[in-house]
């Protein structure tokens, strides 16, 4: 896989889980990457693992959810790294709510954070992309999607309209030299997934009879912003395990 050197990358949530993994992987590749993440002290660490490898890596606490606190953070990023053509929405919220109990307020801000993030966030740097003819959108959405889930219509409806989003970019900066897709991780084990569930005991339900690892999305990640995948676009890699198809 080619060098990322020279490209300098957002993550949001980056703070853990899948997020840091894939900071860590795109900065082990050569970019310089901005941790974004409303939780500072995990950024940091993120950062300071990156700084222990080797990498460059800065960490902007803010939320990707809130357009001033984006305008801010995209300004302190192109201060310090210079302007960013990589950039991975991988921020959002999960929560349990049965159909009948699902309230106004827990619909709107999975919505605000899940699906008006990305937005936001991209239209802080598709401008840099534009200007260098070059760029990478890689957008996080959720195996949810395709199967469906109980009991989270209101986070399967939000990572539903990151494909959709995905896809209409992918038409638009088809030309532009920007490729913009998704990733929907399966069952992944990460602090987000053991807030509700036990991995070890879904596990051997699997057909890998492993719970997949914030590193199995990191890596496809790290494909879909590389060289080598100029020619893909308004694509969903799915990284499952073999748990299902499409």
């Amino acid at each position: 896989m080619s060098s990322l050197e020279g490209r300098n990358a957002v993550v949001t949530g980056g703070a853990r889980g899948i997020g840091r993994s894939i900071a860590t992987v795109l900065a082990a590749r050569g970019a310089a990457v901005a941790v974004w993440d409303l939780n500072a002290e995990g950024a940091e660490e993120t950062v300071a693992m990156i700084h222990e490898a080797g990498g460059k890596a800065i960490a902007v606490a803010g939320d990707a959810a809130d357009a001033a606190a984006v305008t801010e953070s995209a300004e302190r990023t192109r201060a310090e790294l210079g302007p960013v053509t990589i950039l991975v929405n991988n921020a959002g919220i999960s929560t349990y709510r049965p159909f009948t109990e699902l309230t106004e307020e827990i619909w709107d801000r999975t919505i605000q954070v899940n699906l008006k993030g990305p937005f936001l966030v991209t239209k802080a740097f598709v401008p840099d992309m534009l200007a260098a003819g070059w760029g990478r959108i890689v957008n996080i959405s959720s195996s949810s999607t395709q199967t469906g889930a109980p009991s989270m219509a209101h986070y399967v409806a939000s990572k539903g309209g990151v494909i959709g989003f995905t896809k209409a970019l992918a038409t638009e900066f088809a030309d532009k030299g920007i490729t913009v897709n998704n990733v929907p991780p399966g069952f992944v084990d990460t602090p987000l997934l053991r807030e509700g569930i036990d991995p070890a005991k879904v596990a051997p339900t699997m057909p890998m009879k492993r719970a997949g690892q914030p590193e199995d999305i990191a890596y496809a990640v790290a494909y879909l912003v590389s060289e080598e995948a100029g020619y893909v676009t308004g694509h969903t890699l799915s990284v499952n395990g073999g748990r299902f198809y499409g």
